[in-house]
C-alpha cells in the first residue's frame, strides 16, 4: 500500500492501481509506452470520493493529471458515485456497454435490491441503495460491443452481464490481468464485516444487486476460461497466483452451490431488460413483503451503529 498526499493506493500490476473507496474500489490503468498515451479511469466509487481520486492520479501522473476515459464496468451507484464530481473536474468521456446506457441517461431504474438474499448486514440494507438512473448526456458514450477501446489499445472489454445487463470487464491479455467489476469479487460483499476490511474469498456477483443468475454463472466460466494470473475486482483486493486458479476454477464449476443464494426474489426468475432498459422485474411473494419490511426494522436499528463500530475497529 503506497501513500501520497494522504491517498492510499495500491499496485496490481505494472500499470495498474486500485484505490478502496470504502467498500468498493476504482482502479487506473497507463497505456504501455510507445502504444499509446495517457491512462484510463475505471469506475468512479462511492459518492463523496472525487478528491480522493483526484489525489491519486496526481500522485501517479503528476499535477493536473486527467484520464483519457472514464469507463464504468456498470453504473450501479457504488460504481458511479463520485462521476459527476469527477466530471466537473475532467472534461473527459465516460464509456459503458450499450445494454447499461438507459441507467445512464435517466430512462430507466435498475430492478430493486433484494434484502432477503441473507448474507449479512451488507444484503440487509440494500433495501435502501440507491437503483433510480443518473443521467450523464452526452458525456456518456456506448463502448464498442468488438471489445476494443481506443484509448486503451492493449485491453479488451467483455460483456459479463448478470449483476447487471450491461456489465463489462477488461482483460489484458499479454500479463493476463483482469479487471472483473463485479462479475466475480474477492470478498463476501453481503457481510459488513468482510466487505469494509476486504476479508480475503473469492466469491461471486453481490447478491443483493444480481438479478440475473443463470447468465452471471455464464460470465463467470466465460471468465474463467481467459486464464487470468491477476485479478482484480470491484470489491475485494487483488488475488493472483494458484490461489487465484485454485479459487476461481472452483466457483465456475460450483457456481449454482456456491454462488446463488437459497432464497430471493430472482433466483428463480430473472429480471428482464433490452437496450431501453427493465422490461419485467418478478412480483414479491407475500411471504417476502412480511420479510422485507422486517428487515427494513432491524437494518435501520441496527446498521448504522454495526457500521460505525466495523469501521472504528477495523478501518
Amino acid at each position: 500500500m503506497m501513500l501520497n498526499n494522504k491517498v492510499n493506493y495500491y499496485q496490481v500490476t505494472q500499470g495498474v492501481w486500485g484505490m478502496k473507496t470504502l467498500f468498493v474500489n476504482i482502479y487506473m490503468v497507463a497505456n504501455r509506452k510507445g502504444i499509446a498515451d495517457g491512462w484510463v479511469l475505471i469506475d468512479a466509487g462511492l459518492p463523496g470520493y472525487s478528491s480522493k481520486i483526484i489525489r491519486m492520479a496526481e500522485a501517479l501522473f503528476g499535477e493536473g493529471a486527467k484520464p483519457e476515459a472514464i469507463i464504468l464496468t456498470h453504473g450501479h451507484f457504488d460504481h458511479t458515485g463520485s462521476l459527476s464530481e469527477l466530471l466537473k473536474h475532467w472534461d473527459v468521456p465516460v464509456y459503458a456497454h450499450p445494454l447499461e446506457l438507459p441507467y445512464l441517461t435517466g430512462r430507466s431504474s435498475y430492478p430493486p435490491a433484494d434484502p432477503t438474499v441473507g448474507g449479512g448486514l451488507m444484503s440487509w440494507l440494500s433495501w435502501s441503495y440507491p437503483t433510480k438512473p443518473i443521467d450523464l448526456g452526452d458525456k456518456i458514450q456506448a463502448l464498442d460491443t468488438s471489445g476494443d477501446i481506443t484509448e486503451l489499445p492493449e485491453w479488451k472489454t467483455i460483456h459479463t452481464p448478470g449483476h447487471s445487463p450491461g456489465h463489462v470487464s477488461l482483460f489484458f491479455k499479454l500479463n493476463a490481468t483482469l479487471i472483473a467489476g463485479d462479475a466475480f469479487v474477492t470478498t463476501k460483499t453481503e457481510s459488513a464485516f468482510y466487505a469494509l476490511i476486504f476479508a480475503q474469498k473469492l466469491s461471486g456477483p453481490p447478491k443483493y444487486l444480481t438479478t440475473d443468475w443463470a447468465a452471471a454463472a455464464q460470465s463467470v466460466r466465460k471468465l474463467y476460461q481467459l486464464e487470468p494470473r491477476t485479478v482484480a475486482t470491484g470489491h475485494g483486493y487483488t488475488m493472483r497466483g494458484k490461489e487465484l486458479q485454485t479459487e476461481l476454477k472452483n466457483l465456475a464449476d460450483n457456481f449454482e452451490d456456491i454462488a446463488i443464494p437459497a432464497n430471493g426474489r430472482y433466483v428463480q426468475v430473472p429480471a428482464m431488460a433490452d437496450a431501453d432498459g427493465v422490461e419485467y422485474v418478478p412480483p414479491l411473494m407475500v411471504s417476502t413483503k412480511f420479510n422485507l419490511a422486517a428487515i427494513a426494522l432491524v437494518s435501520v436499528t441496527i446498521g448504522y451503529f454495526a457500521v460505525r463500530e466495523v469501521q472504528k475497529r477495523f478501518l
